[in-house]
């Protein structure tokens, strides 16, 4: 399996990072972790990827409202 590491500008609710590492799965690879440039950390993205066992970095936090 091949690991890919996913890289985006923002999380905020982290739908578009949950249907990215699906893609990877179909494609039969492995998501290595995330990583973003801003975390909306009020819309909890960040905090669901966490729980759900990924390794997310994020470089600044902002609040989402």
């Amino acid at each position: 399996k091949d690991s890919v590491l996913i890289i985006d500008d923002l999380i905020a609710t982290g739908g578009t990072a949950e249907a990215a590492s699906k893609l990877v799965k179909i494609s039969k690879g492995k998501v290595a972790g995330f990583i973003f440039v801003i975390n909306l950390f009020d819309l909890k993205g960040k905090d669901i990827l966490v729980k759900k066992g990924y390794k997310v970095e994020s470089l600044i936090d902002f609040p989402g409202h």
